[in-house]
Formats: structure tokens, C-alpha cells, sequence
């Protein structure tokens, strides 16, 4: 096993690496960019190395100065948590050649699932639904348009390279294309130095359904109840939970062998996760492999009580699985998902920046919370606006459903606006209680006026009083 792991990353997902490491014995190395000086991951690490900087492409997607911090620390193994390096295979082969452990997949496997049109072409040749659409990447305006005459409109316009929703757009017409192709074009440039798209049929009303596997170097692969990740605005997720509604016992085997062909065809290990569009008529589509760990992994911990950091963590240093397939199959209740956002709801989802001037955080038996907020703590205009996680895990999903609305009840976080009276009133909706809801939840049910954008600072007052609110908040940063 590794004795010193340094975490290419920040924020809550580097203090879930810290929490695991920690338990386990192993010492754990923080990097950390100008703007993060005063993050809770700097400070829980065992060592922290500044790397400078404010924006992403000034720090934490600077590969020199992440491999100068892990010689320079003398770690012997780099966890990339998500987003930033996690899916460059450039960056896992030269972690590999500094002599340090990747906790992830091979570069090659990194190359062959983790870029969108190469893993859209071996799911083809492997028996796995796909989407009807292009066979590679496209670049050209002129090809992108016959493609889209040739399979009919709508189409979906997604980055080659990359996830969370960047870089992708829906097109409903010629007229749209153009500007459509350009802007998901630019956006991919931006977040993943890679402009390159493809194209695919778009389906109009689907479930978006993913399987996480894990794979060690022994052959063995495993999927677990899948997860529901709906709930979606700008492509991106704010709700998940699991299991999904929509997914008999049947289904559920016949996507998670789907992806286990597509694990077992690339030679992959270590965790991942495939994606899914569920169709109305049961009918479900590949869409990509995320090759590393997922935001939302939280809520299949909760229903399998399995660490995936710790079996990443084995899975890398060498060992073989120590669970079976059997042992996890069924899910053990219903986990929900939160994702506490800055962001103005009530005004587009747009981001908001702030200082957190007071919080209070539920807490309790089901009840888990994965973040790195506290009181001083500057949410910035550099960094992904996702600040928090809420999991909540019942017996059943009603349970899960109570838990989670009385949870976000007394979930109070004043400073800036967040996602959190989004996700109360999603919850507490017909369509989700129900369970019959799809990708186009926002576009059909939220409706963001006539509410105060004041909610979360109205809640703090309300729960604390004025006098004593006032008393508690940090001085405006000017």
C-alpha cells in the first residue's frame, strides 16, 4: 500500500481523499493555488505545496508544476479526483514517468474510453447501444451539417474530450447550427484545450442513467445499482439519487453487463463510470465513460457501503477486489444527492460569488455532508461554483425523500445564493416524488420568479435572530 498520496485537486473532493487516507494510515500531500491559500484542504493535509496562480489554467491544469509538487514531496502515488487532469491520459503517463502511482486508469485507458468518439467506437464494436450519429470527431461546419440533414434534427453537439456538461449543445435547426457548433466548439477549447466535437442524435425525452463499475489488474469487474441523474440544468447535475425509479432488476443487469463489456474490451481499471440515456420505451444509449471517480459517487457508498477511494486506492497499489458482484447487487435503500451550487436560481442558474458569513449544516443518522465551506470562506469567480454536497440515505425511498426535505430545511448558508431552495422544491415535487421525471425537469417544472433571491440570508435571520445574525457575519470584503 502507498504511503504518501498527493491529491492533484481542491475543495471537498480533496478532503474526501484526505478522510479515506487518513483511516487508512497513509500520509496525504495538498497542492494548492493562490486563491485556495485558505481552503480547509491546505490546512487537513499532512503537507501542502503551493503551486500559484488564481485560474485553473494558471494552476491545477498546470502539469509541470503538479509533477515538480509530487517529486518534490516524494509521493508515491497522485489522486486526481475529478475534473481538472483526471481523464488526461498526457498527464497519467507522466505521473507514470516520474516513477508514482496514478490512482486511476492506464493512460491507454484513459485514450481509449475517455475521449468520446474513440469510446463511442469501441461500444459500437463491442455490442453496446449507441445513438445514431457520427463515427469520430468532426471539425467542419459543412460536415456537421450533413450529418444533422442525414440523421434529423434535433442533434446533440458534444465535446470529444472532457465532461460535465461542457461543451455541449442541442441543436433544433439548421439555423441554430452554426452559433451552436461555434460556441460548443469554444467552450471545449476552454475547458479541455481540445476543440474537437461529435455529433449525435438527440433524444428528446430521456433518463440519464449511469453504472459505476470498479476494475482491478486480476480481470475482475464490477457494476453496482445504478444511479438516476436527472435532474439536470446547463447539462449538468444537481439532483441525483439511487436507485433509479425507472430501472427493473432486468434493466439494471442488462446496462451494467453493457458496461462491463465496454470495461473489460478497453482493458480498464481502477473506478468509473458509464453513462446512459434511458429512452421512454426502454430502449438505452451509451453516451461516455467518465474515467474516474464521480461527483455523485457519494450516493452509491451510501447504498453499498463500499469505499471507493479505498478500493482505488487498492485497486492502484496492486491488490485484487475483495467484493463480489453478488455482495453488491442489490442496492441496501435509497440514497439522494444534493449539489450545493453558488448559484442564483432564481435568475438563470447563474453563478454567485460571496463570503460565507454564517452556516449551519444538518446532521444526523442518514445524514452526510461532503464539503469544504466554513464561516470566512470566499466562494471566488475561478472555480467550479459546486461548494457542497447533501447525501441522504433511507430504508426506502420515501424515507430518503423525508430525510432529504428536512435536511435542506435546516440547511442554512448565508453569503451568497445557492442551489438549495432548487433542490427543496424538486424534491417536494409531484414529478420526483412520483419518480415519473426526465432530463427536461427544469424546462418543464421550475419556474424562478416571483421568489425571493434573499432566501438563504432570510432563513439565517429567521433561525438566529437579527441581532444575533448580524453579530455572527464577517466583515464585507470590499
Amino acid at each position: 500500500m502507498f504511503t504518501k498520496v498527493l491529491i492533484a485537486n481542491r475543495g471537498e473532493i480533496a478532503l474526501r481523499v484526505i478522510k479515506t487516507c487518513k483511516r487508512m494510515g497513509i500520509k496525504t500531500v495538498a497542492i494548492y493555488s493562490d486563491a485556495d491559500t485558505n481552503s480547509l484542504h491546505v490546512k487537513e493535509a499532512d503537507e501542502a505545496i503551493a503551486i500559484g496562480g488564481y485560474t485553473p489554467r494558471e494552476s491545477y491544469l498546470v502539469m509541470d508544476k503538479i509533477l515538480n509538487a509530487i517529486t518534490a514531496s516524494g509521493a508515491d502515488a497522485v489522486h486526481p479526483g475529478y475534473g481538472f487532469l483526471s481523464e488526461n491520459d498526457e498527464f497519467a503517463r507522466k505521473v507514470a514517468e516520474i516513477g508514482c502511482t496514478f490512482i486511476g486508469p492506464s493512460p491507454e485507458a484513459i485514450d481509449a474510453l475517455g475521449d468520446k468518439t474513440a469510446a463511442r467506437a469501441l461500444a459500437i464494436e463491442n455490442g453496446v447501444p449507441v445513438a445514431p450519429g457520427s463515427k469520430g470527431a468532426i471539425e467542419s461546419y459543412e460536415e456537421v451539417r450533413e450529418l444533422a440533414r442525414t440523421i434529423g434534427y434535433p442533434v446533440l453537439v458534444k465535446a470529444a474530450a472532457g465532461g460535465g456538461g461542457k461543451g455541449m449543445r442541442a441543436i433544433f435547426s439548421e439555423e441554430e447550427l452554426k452559433d451552436g457548433l461555434a460556441a460548443a466548439q469554444g467552450e471545449a477549447l476552454t475547458s479541455f484545450n481540445d476543440g474537437r466535437v461529435f455529433v449525435e442524435k438527440f433524444v428528446l425525452n430521456p433518463r440519464h442513467i449511469e453504472i459505476q463499475i470498479l476494475a482491478d489488474n486480476f480481470g475482475n469487474v464490477l457494476y453496482f445499482p445504478e444511479r438516476e441523474c436527472s435532474i439536470q440544468r446547463r447539462h449538468q447535475k444537481v439532483v441525483e439519487e439511487s436507485p433509479s425509479t425507472a430501472v427493473t432488476p432486468e434493466l439494471r443487469k442488462a446496462m451494467g453487463e453493457a458496461g462491463a463489456r465496454l470495461v473489460r474490451a478497453s482493458k480498464y481499471t481502477n473506478a468509473g463510470t458509464i453513462e446512459f440515456l434511458l429512452d421512454t420505451d426502454g430502449s438505452f444509449y451509451f453516451m461516455e465513460v467518465n474515467t474516474r471517480l464521480q461527483v455523485e459517487h457519494p450516493v452509491t457508498e451510501m447504498i453499498s457501503g463500499v469505499d471507493f477511494v479505498e478500493h482505488q486506492l487498492r485497486i492502484a497499489s496492486g491488490e485484487k477486489l475483495s467484493i463480489t458482484q453478488e455482495e453488491i447487487a442489490q442496492p441496501k435503500g435509497h440514497a439522494i444527492e444534493c449539489r450545493v451550487c453558488a448559484e442564483d436560481v432564481y435568475n438563470g442558474f447563474l453563478p454567485d460569488t460571496g463570503v460565507v458569513d454564517y452556516m449551519d449544516i444538518p446532521s444526523g443518522d442518514g445524514i452526510r455532508n461532503d464539503t469544504g465551506l466554513y464561516v470566512g470562506y470566499e466562494v471566488s469567480v475561478h472555480y467550479d461554483p459546486m461548494v457542497a454536497k447533501l447525501i441522504c440515505h433511507g430504508d426506502t425511498r420515501d424515507e430518503a425523500i423525508e430525510l432529504s426535505l428536512k435536511a435542506l430545511d435546516n440547511y442554512t448558508l448565508s453569503g451568497f445564493r445557492t442551489t438549495i431552495p432548487f433542490c427543496r422544491e424538486v424534491i417536494d415535487s409531484a414529478p420526483f416524488r412520483s419518480g415519473d421525471y426526465s432530463t427536461k425537469y427544469v424546462e418543464k417544472y421550475w419556474h424562478d420568479s416571483g421568489i425571493s433571491q434573499q432566501s438563504e440570508m432570510v432563513a439565517a435571520v429567521a433561525a438566529l435572530g437579527f441581532d444575533s445574525y448580524m453579530a455572527r457575519r464577517v466583515p464585507d470584503v470590499e
